[in-house]
């Protein structure tokens, strides 16, 4: 992925990367109306699955600059975007088993990213940041980190250090299962977030073996 790039890059036009076709079709609909230049970044892995369809695909619209709390938690907020999102939804189910509510944010529009905050208030309730994403390490995370952490002013609710989880850093991976060893998997997405977990709780939180 080279979503840090366009992140970086771009400017005067927004960015939005849809987490399933549901999400995408809404997008279309509101950059339609508008007399603006956007980019709509689809995720394939994303559009793989089987979903319903809304009654109202053709008039759905999705708001620019709001992200999308897709599940409410109180111990950590987990900031992703894209298909990767799909993962760390399944992962929040398998954290209740050990005790662990995890809030799941779609990022979803990227330029302008979350103008009313609403990351800024998860963190303000969970107190722990983690962002997931599929790209490169170092790119579209450390932007969306510095949009809440700095410019939203995140860090004065922390209680834990706010941290990653991106791509390996090496070249694109062309077996079958090239995206489970290159990219975030369930495995490193609950590992990552017990992690966290532990540090802020060892007692409640024991080494897993």
């Amino acid at each position: 992925s080279q979503m840090g790039g366009i992140v970086h890059l771009l400017r005067g036009m927004y960015v939005r990367v849809p987490r399933n076709m549901t999400k995408a079709a809404g997008f279309y609909n509101t950059l339609l109306k508008s007399d603006e230049p956007a980019l709509i970044v689809e995720s394939l892995n994303g559009y793989r699955l089987k979903e319903p369809k809304p009654s109202n695909l053709g008039e759905l619209c999705t708001p620019i600059g709001r992200v999308e709390t897709v599940k409410q938690g109180t111990d950590i907020t987990v900031l992703s975007y894209g298909s990767t999102l799909r993962i760390v939804m399944e992962v929040a189910d398998e954290l209740k088993e050990v005790g662990i509510d995890a809030e799941v944010i779609d990022a979803q529009s990227l330029l302008p990213f979350d103008l009313e905050k609403d990351v800024l208030k998860s963190v303000q309730k969970t107190n722990r940041l983690l962002i997931v994403d599929e790209d490169v390490p170092g790119g579209c995370a450390a932007y969306l980190m510095q949009e809440v952490i700095e410019k939203q002013g995140a860090y004065q609710f922390l209680d834990s250090a706010p941290q990653t989880l991106s791509s390996k850093s090496h070249r694109p991976a062309y077996a079958s299962d090239g995206d489970y060893f290159s990219k975030p998997n369930a495995e490193d997405i609950f590992e990552k977030i017990y992690q966290i977990m532990h540090e802020a709780n060892p007692s409640d939180y024991p080494y897993l073996r």
